[in-house]
């Protein structure tokens, strides 16, 4: 499907802002994940300003969608999409990591906006699946999103919960995994090769869809694709660029876990005009 251009502007341009405020929080905080929060931004911001059920001014609202970031390390990007979608100043982004501040270093529930705590990889499409069959239970509409790591795709925990979201046929969950290719010590290929990624989802059950996460009508089209449908889970499988939008962080393991310096901040931030 072709969605209008002004709206695949609007949300590119949303990106871009998102993609600056990463740079600008991981830089002042001295130390955060500004790649992987990157290469997952596109994705988050069209879930966020075009798909998410969701009401800033009262986080709790029953009727929400949810939404749990599993690869816990990138809050970075979630701090940026929450703020700018109204559920705390923009401020207090500035604070990232900082004692005592309602955004630390992995997400937990002091932040307007955060269902649950993560950051034990490999533990998040566990949680989605516990809410999944809660909105069943109680005969809920609303829908459940985890986005999900490739490097904390090889634990078992995530191939469990798999398993069970499509014995269950949980058609309200929908994973998204930002496919970028790195986890902290290298390339996923040379440490535990994942694919074939498509037909292993398939054969536990899911219905697939492969895009390039940073289409956005692309990334449109595959949560209205999940959002229809039944009788079992969608997983997006997203492929990315690690640290996408700034040349010398694209596809740099380094970036996983590195603050930019003050020179490369300024020229991040050239490039993201």
């Amino acid at each position: 499907m072709n969605y209008p251009e002004n709206k695949i502007r609007e949300l590119e341009d949303k990106a871009k802002q998102v993609r600056r405020l990463i740079v600008q929080m991981v830089a002042k905080a001295g130390s955060g994940h500004p790649g992987g929060s990157l290469s997952a931004t596109d994705l988050i911001t069209v879930l966020y300003f075009a798909v998410l059920r969701h009401n800033p001014g009262q986080p709790d609202w029953p009727d929400r969608d949810r939404f749990h970031m599993s690869k816990g390390h990138c809050c970075p990007l979630w701090y940026a999409v929450l703020a700018l979608s109204g559920y705390f100043p923009q401020e207090k982004l500035w604070t990232l990591r900082k004692l005592g501040t309602i955004l630390q270093g992995h997400p937990d529930r002091r932040t307007p906006g955060v269902e649950v705590a993560s950051g034990s990889l490999g533990q998040g499409l566990s949680v989605g699946l516990g809410m999944s069959l809660a909105a069943k239970i109680d005969k809920q509409d609303y829908r459940v999103y985890v986005l999900i790591g490739d490097g904390e795709s090889q634990e078992g925990n995530i191939w469990e919960a798999a398993m069970a979201a499509a014995h269950y046929k949980c058609d309200n969950l929908c994973a998204i995994l930002d496919y970028n290719g790195f986890q902290i010590d290298g390339r996923t290929s040379q440490i535990m090769e994942l694919e074939p990624l498509v037909d292993k989802w398939r054969a536990f059950g899911w219905h697939t869809i492969e895009i390039d996460g940073h289409n956005i009508n692309d990334i449109l089209s595959a949560y209205d694709e999940a959002k229809l449908t039944k009788g079992k889970p969608s997983i997006i499988i997203a492929h990315t660029i690690k640290g996408k939008g700034v040349s010398f962080m694209e596809n740099v393991v380094d970036f996983h876990g590195r603050a930019p310096t003050k020179e490369e901040t300024e020229k991040a931030l050239k490039e993201l005009e």
